[in-house]
């Protein structure tokens, strides 16, 4: 894909506060999140694993959907990865909430973090905006682009909306600022796009235990989960088998201790952030840096555009 990405991060940040017309693509269709993270980042079962043998549990956020009329297969409209699939049911309650469902457990994906932070896309002031947890907010380049780490469908962006035949980031970014960003708007050969039956267990995880997720609507809602709450859901999310909605509770368990381990860079960077940041929207002049923050604690450092061809 040929992208002009340099002074955007457009599919990397929450850009609403400075759009005129901010877009609510996540947010169509029977099947709504219960968040409001802009852009997430779905991870495979296996990126899920990496991150966390990695360290990077700390970096990690699940998504649970509201159920939509007969719909329980909890997905997006596509742009989040596809379409699991299953039996219509009215999906399963917590919290007093229809939470969309595969059979009778909660369906799930895992995605990165988002947290505030002082960046200045697409020419604007600099501004706090909720950003991906690896996002240098300077360069606006991705700390882990090109490395083990990368997720794919950072990798493929956006090359699976052109296939799905979904609006990217880009031109989103170019009805509302301007310039060129997709450069090439031909539908490349794309992989992991994981539609229907085959995301289950892979890309799409099912949660067994849905009576002990009290709370944990309202505190999604809220982008307020506990540690637990994420090392519960990315515990199955590593148990889970490509294909099944059952969990092997021994690699749940190994993954769940250690994601309340993890003491990474972005963890420590994330809270603060917290403690520096503005309410959303807000002039962000004042603010650290990134390699005050970040650096700091172990980020490593972006090549800065000059030295990207």
């Amino acid at each position: 894909m040929k992208v002009n990405c340099e002074g955007c991060a457009g599919c990397c940040v929450d850009w609403r506060p400075v759009s005129s017309a901010p877009s609510d693509h996540e947010r169509r269709g029977p099947r709504q999140p219960l968040d409001d993270v802009y852009n997430l980042v779905p991870l495979t079962r296996d990126e899920v694993a990496a991150f966390v043998r990695g360290g990077f549990g700390d970096a990690l956020v699940p998504r649970m959907w509201a159920a939509g009329e007969g719909e329980s297969d909890g997905q997006g409209d596509g742009e989040d990865g596809g379409d699991g699939g299953s039996e219509s049911n009215p999906g399963v309650e917590i919290d007093g909430v229809s939470v969309a469902a595969i059979g009778d457990r909660p369906a799930f994906f895992v995605g990165l973090r988002k947290s505030p932070k002082p960046v200045s896309p697409f020419g604007v002031d600099r501004t706090w905006m909720d950003a991906c947890a690896f996002l240098d907010p300077e360069t606006l380049q991705c700390r882990i682009h090109g490395g083990d780490l990368y997720p794919d469908e950072c990798r493929e962006y956006p090359g699976h909306n052109l296939a799905l035949e979904k609006q990217t980031e880009c031109e989103r970014v170019e009805e509302n600022f301007g310039g060129d960003r997709l450069l090439d708007r031909e539908a490349p050969d794309v992989s992991g796009l994981l539609l229907g039956p085959q995301a289950v267990g892979s890309k799409v995880f099912a949660h067994p235990d849905p009576e002990n997720l009290d709370g944990v609507v309202e505190r999604m809602r809220a982008g307020d989960l506990t540690d637990a709450d994420r090392a519960s859901f990315v515990g199955v999310a590593v148990g889970s088998r490509p294909g099944f909605v059952e969990v092997d509770e021994t690699r749940a368990a190994d993954a769940r201790e250690a994601v309340l381990d993890a003491d990474s860079w972005v963890g420590r960077a994330t809270d603060e952030w917290a403690e520096h940041a503005g309410s959303v929207g807000e002039d962000a002049a004042d603010a650290p840096s990134g390699e005050a923050v970040e650096v700091a604690r172990g980020a490593p450092e972006t090549p800065g555009w000059d030295a990207v061809e």
